[in-house]
């Protein structure tokens, strides 16, 4: 399997008691358009290991004058009141360039999901291969779930993979969510390309005899 330090979560017993699911507080982003170079600005895309890019997560955002010593009061990563794994964020989230270092930052930070009404094409592949799960919702869920948390930051949301579920647990409010069953096949059982490929050498060998044997 991959050695990268934050794989899947999902393939572990989570807090809800089933597998494949996560339940956690939300961190609040109500903002549209977040584009990648928000995300991880570009000067920081030298390193080539996946570690240490969560420090630098909106960056640009969450300092005054790049200087840590700096924040900004006004951005929710600077607010107490806000924490969790779950990144909940307007739509069209992850739109801009294709650096996968974005999903990297993401999740190095701490966030197991990022949920949003749309997510651009290339930040969602980015981010299922680095087990960070994007759940794309309906713009109402996505609204609702903005004003539970706003009536209560310690509002919990429960993302439950196997199912294809997210739920809002203070109103029981739910919705489904898709994705796509060779990319859920890999985040319940924290597998990379290669990983899932291994998993199915046997088969793969039965259907090469297969196709010998009819040729």
């Amino acid at each position: 399997m991959s050695d990268f330090k934050n794989k899947s979560v999902f393939q572990n017993t989570p807090p809800t008691g089933g597998d494949g699911g996560i339940r956690s507080t939300v961190v609040p982003m109500n903002i549209e358009n977040v584009d990648t170079d928000q995300i991880i600005p570009a000067r920081f895309l030298k390193a080539t290991s996946r570690e240490g890019f969560g420090k630098n997560l909106f960056r640009d955002w969450r300092y005054n004058n790049d200087n840590e010593s700096q924040p900004k009061q006004d951005f929710v990563l600077n607010n107490p009141v806000y924490a969790g794994k779950i990144l909940v964020a307007g739509k069209n989230f992850g739109c801009g360039s294709s650096r996968e270092h974005a999903a990297w930052a993401i999740k190095d930070a701490g966030f197991d999901a990022v949920v949003s009404s749309f997510f651009a094409d290339i930040f969602k592949s980015n981010a299922l291969n680095n087990f960070l799960l994007p759940v794309q919702v309906s713009e109402e869920f996505l609204k609702k779930i903005f004003e539970a948390v706003e009536k209560n930051p310690k509002t919990a949301i429960d993302v439950n993979l196997k199912e294809q579920t997210i739920v809002i647990i203070s109103t029981g409010e739910q919705e489904e969510f898709a994705i796509s069953s060779y990319k859920k096949t890999c985040l319940l059982n924290g597998y990379d390309d290669i990983d899932y490929l291994l998993s199915i050498k046997e088969e793969i060998k039965q259907f090469e005899k297969k196709l010998h044997f009819e040729f």
